[in-house]
């Protein structure tokens, strides 16, 4: 049988060949490769040479590059694209990798190599990337079992293994769950409220079914809106119900056993190595240290939150007794919060839609990469895509082009467009904007080729941004909510970590760094959202084409700070929430109960007996931010500090917009705090994120 995933791939910039991909090519590939990259080891263990830095470090970090990149379009696709035949595919597929990393990990010759050069580092005269990939090579296999006995090593192994495929179990159990519900609405006097574009979505669904009248599902731009604009508040009680109860239901996608057989692995697996708990595990390498710091950060923010958020819950209950609601619920919360911001500031979201067409939103975030860091985006179709939806586009770089262009912005002229300087090829775009049965909820930016160097070439990544927004009807395009607008920018604010960067090996490019470092381009990129200076540039409306009254453009930036007490109560329950699964899980009992111990702090409704967030926390059972869910807030303080720095001197400075792209360009090179003085000229301090969300 041909497979094109063992062999090199021909098409434009050697990207994936998806028409060529079929779901039985999948297992063989990754059987093979994986001997492969066996064999490449091997070739390291024995060669004859005395180990050094090139033969043994640099050797292993350019090692399996081909079962790396099959890796990343199998798991891109269980995400994004995904089938039952995928899924069962994935089970099998995830244990052979975790054996296949925990053999080279516990290789004892292998490490005696490594071991070697790592304590002869001085006589290399390594630069700081050599340096750092040393250490991280060093570190990475002690943190893997290498010091471990043989007893030790098979009972790692194991635990790895069984960890592996629980995760997945667990993500596939909510996307099931999420696929399973849905609502169907005969009567319109059912859906009161609810703005007309959001009900002819809902019609559109209905008829995808071969149903009449509505229906309403889990994906978020189906479930939001109900909850925000939906007066029948038993309808949004039995959404909010499902919702709550995925994977919480006892039945075949339950997650509550899971939870607790993912947190006594890891826990088993972080004593082996010596940690006191699994978190003290994770920690030692992010850069908030151990639990107690992070716990410390959390609740310190909390203090500072809760008398902001405890008033403006305050004030939403007021609305709900207008309404003849004693005890308001948390389904309650998202209606009254945008009746309160209409009032406050006299804009819902279904007013501003209009403004922020998709493609002009993504234009304009093209255009901020253009203006701060001389990048062009060119769309193409011979690239092979995995989904019909799906965009492909080229990136360039011009560094001219981005001088001409602010020279420009401060003459007051339109931005030059001259392109008659060279380019280079800087990264290929896959861009994946709305809802599939086969795709998870939520939002990620992820890539199917990372970054490199190697024998004198660069080779470019291919970065691919997936969001769930709002499909276009017959004769509406897709109109983003802005909080759907700040999400866009979070994942380019990723995209963009990855397409600049120009490091030697793929282990320490783009986004490989420290996990509480990884959100700050991201939530850097979103402070542009609310700034007036750029709204205007692509807030239009889709039919007429008028920009976005100034008094609009004025409130979105005075309401930035909007529920933020409550929504930084939230943030900090999950925080906590994942820490105390990772620091004492022996407490965990029955699921639930240990949830509302965790989060009581936090909370600000009552907790619903029926509901859990646990079982559906798919960031930290299924992703990578085990014991690291308090980098959101962490990465604030770094991204408020960061923006402010642009504030003082001009949010489009080209001198700060170029040390910045040295940060994002760096990858994993350099220690991250390191990375952020070069760039800020201090330490990031807590005040500007206090006083950009509370004044």
């Amino acid at each position: 049988m041909h497979n094109p995933l063992l062999q090199t791939f021909t098409t434009k910039h050697n990207s994936a060949p998806f028409n060529e991909i079929k779901e039985e090519h999948f297992l063989p590939a990754f059987q093979e490769l994986i001997k492969l990259s066996e064999k490449e080891i091997h070739e390291i263990v024995n060669n004859s040479e005395e180990a050094n830095f090139e033969n043994v470090i640099e050797a292993l970090a350019f090692s399996g590059d081909q079962l790396e990149i099959v890796s990343s379009i199998f798991f891109n696709l269980n995400s994004a694209e995904t089938n039952d035949e995928i899924q069962k595919i994935a089970q099998e597929v995830s244990p052979l990798l975790t054996e296949f990393s925990a053999k080279i990990s516990q290789n004892e010759k292998l490490f005696a190599k490594i071991n070697k050069v790592y304590n002869e580092k001085e006589k290399y005269h390594l630069n700081e990337e050599q340096q750092m990939l040393l250490t991280e090579t060093y570190k990475g296999f002690v943190r893997s079992g290498a010091l471990l006995n043989e007893t030790e090593k098979e009972e790692f192994k194991k635990i790895s293994i069984e960890l592996s495929t629980k995760s997945l179990q667990f993500g596939q159990n909510v996307l099931a769950e999420t696929n399973n519900y849905f609502k169907h609405i005969i009567d319109e006097k059912d859906l009161a409220g609810i703005p007309e574009a959001i009900l002819q979505q809902y019609r559109e669904e209905a008829s995808e079914r071969n149903l009449e009248g509505f229906v309403v599902t889990l994906q978020y731009p189906s479930f939001l809106p109900l909850m925000t604009y939906a007066e029948n508040r038993e309808l949004r009680k039995e959404l909010a119900l499902a919702n709550g109860k995925k994977s919480f239901q006892n039945n075949e996608f339950d997650n509550q056993n899971l939870i607790k057989e993912i947190i006594h692995l890891k826990q088993k697996k972080a004593q082996l190595l010596g940690y006191k708990s699994y978190a003290d595990n994770v920690l030692e390498e992010r850069m908030a240290k151990d639990p107690a710091k992070v716990k410390v950060f959390l609740n310190e923010l909390l203090e500072k939150a809760k008398p902001f958020a405890e008033k403006e819950i305050d004030e939403l209950k007021s609305l709900a007794k207008a309404d003849g609601i004693e005890e308001m619920q948390s389904y309650d919360h998202t209606f009254y919060a945008e009746k309160l911001r209409k009032a406050k500031f006299d804009i819902d979201d279904e007013e501003l839609k209009p403004y922020f067409q998709l493609e002009k939103v993504q234009d304009a975030v093209f255009g901020l990469a253009k203006t701060l860091f001389g990048l062009e985006f060119k769309e193409i179709s011979e690239i092979q895509k995995y989904h019909e939806e799906v965009k492909t586009y080229e990136i360039f770089e011009s560094q001219e082009s981005r001088i001409k262009s602010q020279e420009s912005r401060t003459k007051n002229q339109e931005p030059s467009t001259d392109n008659h300087q060279t380019t280079k090829f800087k990264a290929l775009l896959y861009a994946d904007y709305f809802p599939r049965k086969g795709k998870r909820a939520g939002a990620w930016m992820t890539s199917f080729k990372n970054q490199f160097q190697k024998n004198g070439e660069n080779f470019r990544p291919h970065i691919s941004v997936v969001c769930n927004f709002s499909k276009p009807s017959s004769d509406i395009p897709s109109l983003l909510t802005f909080q759907e607008v700040t999400t866009l920018f979070h994942e380019f604010g990723h995209a963009l970590h990855g397409i600049l960067a120009d490091t030697v090996y793929p282990n320490l490019s783009g986004t490989s760094v420290k996990w509480d470092f990884v959100e700050l381009p991201s939530q850097f990129l979103e402070n542009y959202c609310y700034e007036p200076e750029f709204l205007k540039t692509f807030a239009k409306h889709y039919e007429t084409g008028e920009i976005l009254p100034d008094e609009k453009i004025q409130k979105i930036s005075d309401s930035k700070n909007f529920m933020e007490g409550y929504q930084t109560l939230r943030q900090i329950g999950f925080g906590l929430l994942d820490i105390a699964y990772h620091t004492d899980s022996e407490k965990v009992g029955d699921v639930k109960t240990f949830e509302v111990e965790e989060t009581k702090a936090t909370n600000l409704y009552p907790s619903n007996p029926e509901t859990m967030m646990s079982t559906s926390f798919s960031h930290i059972f299924q992703g990578g931010y085990s014991a690291g869910y308090y980098s959101y807030k962490w990465a604030e303080v770094l991204d408020a500090d960061a923006f402010q720095y642009f504030k003082e001197n001009g949010i489009f400075n080209p001198e700060i917009a170029a040390k910045y792209k040295v940060l994002l360009s760096s990858g994993g090179t350099k220690d991250p705090m390191e990375l952020y003085k070069s760039f800020r000229g201090s330490e990031p301090k807590v005040e500007s994120l206090l006083k950009r969300a509370f004044g």
